[in-house]
């Protein structure tokens, strides 16, 4: 191996890392809807190069987590209300198709981790940890994708989740963690027994009700949990 090729590899891995850094922080809520996104500030706060940051937040422009704004720079991507109905329409079908690819050929040991991951959850519903059950809330969903074994829809997925996710944090949405775990009982049942349709109706309807409660001024927003 060349000392390029080192030089680019370590390149690309810090601009992921960078990526990742600021990723989280947007989905955490960390970082406010359309607030602006210095690049020397953020090389500061990581002790990167501009280059990288500027090239983590052109990553995260492809994502749809960052928009570019002429003139002024980089911003948290901010949503209108027919922004959030596209998101949780599309969230919906490929959650649905998710769903019915999952419990068309899932194995043993694809319903053991679904029962587990749902134990998980069900584990921080019952001590009434918000946090922990929103965590766990989208691993199960993230598990379900991952056991299609369709690598495509868990990029699709992982771009609509993530931006879905950082309008729930930023907004500051809350749902009652026992009404999280019962949500998805059906779900996972479904799923393991091997029920393509009843599972993919199941999915699509709990993404449905959510997109209805999320919309900006809704007055029952807070039953969006982000799932």
């Amino acid at each position: 191996m060349t000392s390029g090729d080192v030089d680019t590899i370590t390149k690309r891995s810090l601009e992921a890392q960078a990526t990742d850094l600021v990723r989280r922080r947007i989905v955490s809520g960390d970082l406010g809807l359309g607030e602006r996104l210095v690049e020397t500030a953020l090389a500061e706060r990581y002790g990167l190069s501009r280059g990288t940051i500027r090239a983590a937040l052109r990553r995260l422009v492809d994502e749809g987590l960052v928009c570019q704004v002429p003139y002024a720079g980089y911003r948290v991507v901010d949503f209108s209300e027919h922004d959030l109905r596209e998101l949780y329409t599309l969230r919906g079908a490929l959650e649905a198709l998710g769903a019915r690819l999952t419990a068309g050929w899932i194995t043993t040991e694809g319903r053991e981790q679904l029962r587990a991951a749902f134990e998980a959850l069900s584990a921080a519903a019952s001590t009434d940890d918000q946090a922990e059950a929103n965590r766990c809330d989208h691993e199960l969903h993230l598990l379900i994708i991952r056991l299609s074994g369709n690598e495509r829809l868990v990029q699709h997925y992982a771009r609509v989740e993530n931006q879905v996710r950082a309008y729930i944090s930023l907004a500051n949405r809350t749902v009652d963690s026992h009404e999280i775990c019962e949500s998805h009982r059906e779900l996972v049942e479904s799923i393991c027994a091997g029920d393509t349709e009843r599972a993919g109706r199941l999915a699509e309807a709990n993404v449905t009700f959510l997109s209805e409660s999320a919309s900006p001024g809704n007055a029952d927003a807070g039953q969006t949990d982000g799932r």
